[in-house]
């Protein structure tokens, strides 16, 4: 992946502090705001971008666009200034213009949000870029568009590893997997010869962690996604695995099974060093960092059951922070810093939740046969987890990625070409 070259963005007007449309995306069972999206300039290229931008928006479950066919005015250009009433006759709260102009691999893109109500512009922005990055273009205006109706940043440009699957259960093949959290894009990392599991993204988004059966030994190994170079980190006494960085990327924490007990460990990935974290009989694993790197989240049946504990990064300190019914597994901290998500095992279903950090406010957002390994969103707004049904449904085993909101509200497939399975969201993209 390369960083989003000869990109620039240049504020046109914002006149926020007179805004009124704003949403409240903590709430649950709300009406999708009512958004019109312009093609931006009268080509196919304008018209692809506001197409994705349109997705997008949908896809988070907040924006309805309105059918086209709908429009009274005809606006193809960033410069024109809407007749308001003709887009509050059609229920439009918020409208988008905008425009395109490619010249041969360079391209200039412009948008403007505007409130109807008010009648004005709250938001603008110009992208200068090279054409071929047009889809990721849209995202960033989506994002835009997102952070300034809801007040929370946008998730849209970012990208979504996972192990794709596919084969007999018998024989199952797993590669690691890449695409835009919108799905396209897609392209596959390994070729299935080692199985693979566990894929974790860098917070520069340029690597990822992951485990591998490589030459029949399961390690933690670190990819460079723009080099595809791959290294092993270290050879352990034992399995390594559920590897996750630290928020700065100086570091990992994973687990070592070994002689029927697991523990996890830190590593330097600077210097190699190690520091052993945990020291209980039974199982401690999947670890993950709060964002300011303080605490680390885990689980552990140290009491006698599968619950989740955090303790200090140094560690030392643990504390239970579970105490529903059921087992609880794969805690991972929220980018927000608000909510822990985890899977839950509770009389034969399997459920997707999230908690504070202190462990009150447990709510489950699914339910199924089998939902696990949820990642959050860049915004700490959405999770995505892999899905699986039991081989005596229509499904026959088929696993799957699905996205659902904080709320529990806008479940929704995300669509791969395989199977797939543990998923991981990236942070934003560097620009």
């Amino acid at each position: 992946m390369r960083a989003f070259v000869a990109f620039v963005s240049l504020i046109l007007v914002a006149s926020a502090a007179s805004a009124q449309l704003r949403i409240d995306i903590t709430r649950g069972h709300m009406e999708p705001v009512p958004v019109a999206i312009t093609d931006l300039g009268d080509t196919q290229r304008g018209r692809e971008i506001a197409n994705v931008i349109k997705a997008d928006l949908e896809r988070s479950g907040l924006f309805r666009a309105i059918d086209k066919q709908a429009f009274i005015q005809q606006i193809t250009d960033g410069a024109t200034v809407p007749r308001f009433a003709d887009w509050r006759q059609i229920s439009a709260q918020a409208l988008v213009t905008g425009g395109v102009q490619v010249n041969g691999d360079k391209m200039v893109v412009n948008f403007r949000l505007w409130d109807t109500a008010i009648e004005q512009q709250v938001a603008g922005k110009e992208f200068n870029t090279f054409d071929r990055n047009w889809r990721r273009t849209a995202h960033l205006i989506a994002d835009e568009i997102y952070k300034r109706l809801t007040g929370e940043d946008g998730y849209f440009d970012s990208r979504i590893v996972y192990v794709a699957e596919s084969g007999p259960a018998t024989k199952r093949v797993k590669r690691l997997a890449i695409m835009d959290q919108d799905s396209e894009n897609h392209k596959f990392l390994t070729d299935g010869a080692d199985l693979v599991l566990t894929p974790r993204f860098s917070p520069s988004s340029q690597d990822i962690l992951y485990m591998s059966y490589k030459n029949k030994t399961p390690r933690v190994y670190l990819r460079n996604l723009q080099t595809g170079r791959e290294q092993s980190l270290g050879t352990f006494r034992g399995m390594s695995f559920a590897p996750r960085f630290s928020p700065d990327g100086s570091k990992m924490v994973m687990s070592i099974a070994d002689g029927g007990n697991t523990e996890i460990v830190e590593v330097n990935l600077r210097n190699g060093g190690q520091n052993q974290l945990t020291n209980s009989p039974g199982i401690d694993t999947s670890p993950s960092y709060s964002p300011d790197g303080r605490e680390i989240a885990f689980e552990s049946d140290r009491g006698g059951s599968q619950q989740i504990y955090i303790m200090s990064a140094g560690g030392g300190g643990a504390k239970r922070i579970s105490f529903g019914e059921g087992r609880y597994g794969t805690p991972v901290w929220s980018p927000r810093g608000d909510l822990i998500a985890f899977t839950k095992m509770l009389r034969g279903k399997f459920y997707i939740g999230v908690m504070r950090t202190d462990g009150s406010g447990e709510r489950l957002l699914t339910e199924s046969w089998l939902d696990e390994g949820p990642t959050w969103a860049p915004n700490g707004r959405v999770i995505i987890f892999s899905r699986q049904w039991p081989s005596s449904s229509r499904q026959v085993g088929r696993s799957r990625l699905y996205s659902v909101d904080v709320t529990g509200q806008n479940l929704r497939e995300v669509p791969t070409p395989t199977d797939a399975s543990d998923p991981a969201w990236s942070p934003l993209l560097p620009m």
